[in-house]
């Protein structure tokens, strides 16, 4: 039912909103950022974090994600050097081991040393180098990767923005991002409880991105049938813009150099 003379698109709106600020877990805006990065670390490092793979597979996240860098819908394989932010259990990063060149250099960076810890134990691979740290600092130099991945991350963030401005500053001019995050559905506010954090809204999120200076160029899908009923989160790929003043690409040495000065875990 929709009240006379209020654009229905417009009372769907308020009706998710008011869903999102009762369902929704608020921790995120309500404790300071510090306290709330502290819990986010907490509840990674123990047993909800060792679950994660799991949980990653039983939802289909990982095969779909999988399936999505395998068809070239988002084509990792022109890259050399890719940083995955949020590692987690490697989720995304057992994907990129396999759609890559082998000398292409991929970087693992988590806030949680325990999920790095499972993610290695994982995929026993020698080719990723893994990095604990905060997303709001990343400590790589400017311009050094040509692709990041930030899936399921931003929802960590009471405000996505200096998270976004960082992986831009990393990215080199033209460089590629694949961002995923959950949306503010019934199942994204409720999967919101289980892993405490926050939800976006398309528009919010792209909103965010463009004045991160990373602008969407083309929103993706798992399969039609997430399209169809708008299931499966959001799934972006941004670029970041190439400027006359842009500075110059780091080199792989000049990149590889920084990454051994941060020093990985």
């Amino acid at each position: 039912m929709t009240t006379p003379g209020i654009p229905e698109d417009h009372q769907q709106g308020n009706s998710r909103s008011t869903f999102r600020r009762i369902v929704e877990f608020q921790g995120v805006r309500n404790l300071s950022l510090k306290q709330y990065r502290s819990h986010v670390q907490s509840l990674y490092d123990g047993p909800a974090g060792a679950m994660l793979s799991f949980c990653s597979f039983l939802s289909l996240h990982e095969p779909l994600v999988g399936h999505l860098l395998k068809s070239g819908r988002f084509d990792v394989s022109q890259h050399r050097r890719i940083l995955d932010v949020g590692s987690g259990a490697g989720q995304i990063l057992g994907h990129l081991l396999q759609t890559t060149h082998p000398d292409t250099q991929l970087v693992a960076f988590d806030l949680s040393h325990q999920m790095l810890r499972r993610a290695r134990t994982r995929l026993n691979s020698k080719r990723p180098r893994f990095f604990a740290g905060d997303l709001m600092h990343l400590p790589f130099a400017d311009n050094s990767f040509d692709c990041v991945t930030c899936g399921w991350v931003l929802e960590h963030l009471p405000d996505p923005v200096p998270g976004l401005q960082e992986i831009g500053r990393v990215l080199r001019p033209g460089g590629r991002a694949l961002i995923l995050a959950t949306e503010d559905t019934f199942s994204g506010v409720l999967c919101s409880r289980t892993w405490k954090c926050r939800t976006y809204n398309r528009t919010e999120l792209e909103n965010a991105c463009a004045r991160a200076g990373l602008p969407w160029k083309e929103q993706l899908w798992f399969t039609r049938v997430h399209k169809f009923f708008r299931l499966g989160g959001i799934l972006v790929e941004a670029r970041k813009p190439v400027s006359t003043g842009a500075e110059p690409e780091a080199t792989p040495d000049s990149a590889g150099d920084k990454l051994a000065a941060a020093g990985s875990r």
